[in-house]
């Protein structure tokens, strides 16, 4: 039965570290955070980016989950086998799908991957911290939704589109 539940910590970490990165990304990094964020929206030189200090911090996070679990509150340790997982799926699909970050295939292939990608794009549309939509890394809205919201926060805000991608 303990491999259920310890299955289950992992599976709930994972989509609760959806939902936190979502949050944070849309009050943190397109808020007080934006100096570390605003590395993300523009061009960059070199491999990393002040932005990718976000994940030195949710490391140590899952660091301490690993830590605190060997000594003694074993459920924390499935916690941190969760967020270091969440911090996989982040690579492969936001750094390399989306990025192309890492070495990835050109084309993203099939319905999920596909609107991944589209919801990204839209969400760099916007090159400040203000008017973005789609805030998730592992998930996205329907992208109809989304540009209608782009179109519609672009026009509050009186922004320009900086990018096709709405049309």
């Amino acid at each position: 039965m303990s491999i259920l539940i310890n299955s289950g910590i992992v599976i709930a970490s994972v989509i609760g570290m959806e939902i936190f990165a979502w949050a944070i990304h849309k009050y943190v990094m397109h808020g007080p955070g934006w100096g570390w964020h605003e590395s993300h929206h523009t061009e960059t030189e070199g491999h990393f980016e002040k932005n990718d200090l976000y994940a030195v911090v949710f490391s140590f996070i899952a660091a301490g989950c690993f830590i605190a679990g060997s000594m003694g509150v074993s459920w924390l340790w499935y916690v941190g086998l969760g967020l270091t997982l969440y911090g996989i799926l982040y690579a492969v699909v936001h750094d390399g799908l989306v990025h192309r970050r890492l070495p990835f295939p050109r084309k993203a292939r099939g319905k999920y991957m596909k609107r991944l990608v589209q919801a990204h794009r839209l969400h760099h549309a916007a090159h400040t911290k203000d008017g973005c939509v789609s805030f998730g890394f592992i998930w996205a809205e329907d992208v109809r939704k989304l540009k209608a919201k782009l179109k519609a926060n672009m026009a509050k805000t009186g922004q320009p589109l900086q990018s096709d991608q709405a049309e």
